[in-house]
């Protein structure tokens, strides 16, 4: 039973996923939308949420703390020097999901997260 286990596991072990959400931040810190399917979009959105929060801040141990899940330094200066002060107003709930539909090979569900414009 999986009573009161949070999270998905995305069929991957604990260091997989923890890569795997490493890597879609940085596209989506990089690029502002990507598309992927819908669990691991909402799996997504928390980690993020909390790079964000920490890049609202803008201090070197911030900086230091999200430079350990952001893969690319130039992602992560886009962080701490647009994102973060883009949100520097807006309490949480930087991030939107929005449904596209299946795909086509295998009928996931597919969605688009994006970062919220102000």
């Amino acid at each position: 039973m999986r009573h009161r286990k949070a999270g998905r596991s995305l069929r991957r072990t604990s260091e997989q996923r923890l890569a795997l959400l490493r890597n879609l931040a940085t596209s989506l810190i990089e690029q502002g939308a990507i598309e992927t399917t819908e669990a691991k979009a909402k799996e997504l959105r928390p980690f993020v949420e909390k790079l964000i929060t920490k890049a609202r801040t803008g201090t070197l141990h911030a900086r230091r703390l999200a430079g350990k899940h952001v893969q690319k330094r130039e992602a992560a200066d886009k962080l701490f020097q647009e994102v973060g002060p883009k949100f520097a107003k807006r309490a949480g709930g930087y991030t939107r999901i929005l449904k596209t539909g299946f795909r086509k090979g295998d009928g996931a569900e597919m969605a688009r997260i994006e970062l919220v414009e102000n």
